[in-house]
């Protein structure tokens, strides 16, 4: 029935699995929970089954995870130079995640964890957190001295330094808002398309000529969510490399 349909909104509803209240704070176990362990799981099993047996000439597994090792330390290369590469280990958690957790919610039933603006904050805040725990911690109180662009007249600097500010702590926003946008504006848009291709094949059957086209239409944007999943997990890792190259090299470019 037409009006038994679920809106477009429905999927990102946070629903308990496990309920659980401690103190007044709601604990419990929820999809969001439960497709955050798989996106966990799902990478855990990718990269042993990648390195399981690991030959010199390697199989698909394990070229699959080589290649992704390899194209994230680049990126970690090119954007934080090789002293950012000692947190190689939290960009390739955080890009294996993200990415992850966006494909999985491609399934179909599934749930995305990253269409949450609390899941993407969270992930942010942690890089924002060891941008300025590093920085502090590598250079000391001269690590405010990111404020103070090089070459700027002094006179300029009652307006720079408050921009250079306010930039800095609207990262954690624009990372996570970033993420978590491009996620429930093209599940959204996966949905509307599919509600189309139900109503109109119901109206006239689902290889009528009023359904072809939005069932096209949603192969096409499927297409189109899977690099977008991909992407928004390397714009994550590349923005992150960004950040702690700040904090490792301040105004310093390599």
């Amino acid at each position: 029935m037409l009006h038994q349909i679920a809106g477009p909104m429905e999927q990102f509803v946070i629903k308990p699995i496990v309920p659980l209240h401690v103190g007044g704070l709601d604990l419990s176990f929820s999809n969001t929970s439960l497709w955050m362990a798989l996106a966990v799981a799902g990478v855990t099993i990718f990269l042993t089954m990648g390195m399981a047996r690991a030959a010199l000439v390697p199989g698909r597994w394990q070229s699959m995870a080589e290649m992704t090792y390899e194209f994230i330390a680049n990126t970690v290369r090119q954007n934080a130079g090789e002293a950012g590469m000692k947190f190689f280990p939290l960009i390739f958690t955080l890009f294996m995640f993200v990415l992850f957790c966006n494909l999985f919610g491609l399934l179909p039933y599934s749930f995305t964890p990253t269409s949450h603006i609390i899941v993407t904050f969270a992930l942010a805040m942690l890089v924002f957190i060891t941008v300025i725990v590093v920085g502090l911690l590598r250079h000391g109180l001269h690590f405010f001295s990111l404020f103070v662009p090089g070459g700027v007249p002094g006179w300029l600097l009652p307006i720079i330094v408050p921009i250079e500010i306010i930039s800095f702590l609207s990262r954690p926003i624009s990372l996570s808002v970033r993420l978590f946008a491009n996620m429930l504006a093209g599940h959204t848009m996966l949905k509307v398309f599919a509600t189309f291709v139900v109503s109109l094949g119901a109206a006239g059957g689902i290889m009528s000529a009023g359904a072809i086209l939005p069932l096209l239409g949603i192969v096409a944007v499927t297409a189109l969510e899977f690099l977008v999943a991909a992407l928004q997990a390397y714009v994550f890792a590349v923005l992150t490399s960004i950040y702690l190259n700040d904090a490792i090299n301040l105004h310093e470019h390599h």
